[in-house]
């Protein structure tokens, strides 16, 4: 797909922010528009560890030159994290031999045209879809606060608050073997997706988010969301993208 067609297939807006709390941004974002390609990565591990593997990921597929059909952008975009996977197990083994915690979640959105894209994740950055003003979460978080509310130890709104909620089970840098979750997606014109850290979704619930997202432009979009947070206090980063698929 050139990036003339995948310009005319979607526009997007992409913002983070430190937050009012956090020294540094460990979160990081790819807005790859043209070549339809859009990640959020939020790091673990405090500074020059969480900021680091987020960003590795992010430069890991910056310069991929993407191959035409999505089953072939999917094998290279898993190929990249495989190596960054691998590179940040390494990182992690200090010089005492221990180990500590480096890695980064991972939500990622490619498409390959008007009708079809993929989704890429592990940990609880989160992808969305609005469609026809109806917001639904795509990606299901890997945390230990969603797998009580799965087995209803919990409710959704306890989960908000809860101890564990920062424990997430899955990430790229947190096994030897890097278990993404996939799914294929259906596009439509007029869908508008968000990506975003966990950062938002502290502060803000889904009906707000909701409202947001049906107004403006992606940019505007994308500012209002960054804006409401912090004003919530933001105690985390946050990062947003917004992606309109024309």
């Amino acid at each position: 797909m050139s990036a003339e067609i995948a310009s005319a297939l979607a526009s997007s807006s992409g913002k983070t922010h430190r937050g009012h709390v956090r020294p540094v941004n460990e979160d990081a974002f790819l807005d790859r528009c043209q070549e339809g390609l859009w990640l959020v990565a939020d790091g673990m591990g405090g500074h020059d560890a969480g900021d680091v593997a987020s960003r590795m990921i992010v430069e890991s597929l910056k310069g991929l030159e993407l191959q035409p059909t999505l089953a072939e952008r999917l094998d290279q975009i898993e190929d990249a994290l495989d190596q960054v996977n691998e590179h940040l197990l390494h990182r992690s083994i200090q010089d005492d031999g221990k180990k500590h915690i480096i890695g980064s979640t991972l939500a990622l959105l490619v498409i390959e045209n008007a009708q079809l894209g993929a989704l890429l994740w592990a940990g609880d950055s989160r992808i969305y879809r609005l469609r026809y003003d109806q917001l639904n979460q795509l990606t299901v978080d890997h945390s230990q606060v969603e797998t009580y509310v799965r087995q209803g130890i919990i409710s959704r709104e306890e989960a908000r608050s809860h101890p564990d909620r920062n424990i997430i089970t899955r990430a790229v840098g947190s096994h030897e073997e890097l278990y993404l979750e996939a799914d294929l997606c259906e596009l439509s014109q007029k869908d508008r997706f968000l990506i975003c850290s966990d950062g938002l979704t502290r502060h803000l619930e889904d009906r707000e988010i909701a409202e947001i997202l049906q107004k403006g432009t992606p940019d505007e979009a994308s500012q209002a969301l960054i804006d409401l947070t912090l004003e919530r206090g933001a105690k985390d980063n946050v990062t947003v993208i917004v992606i309109d698929i024309n």
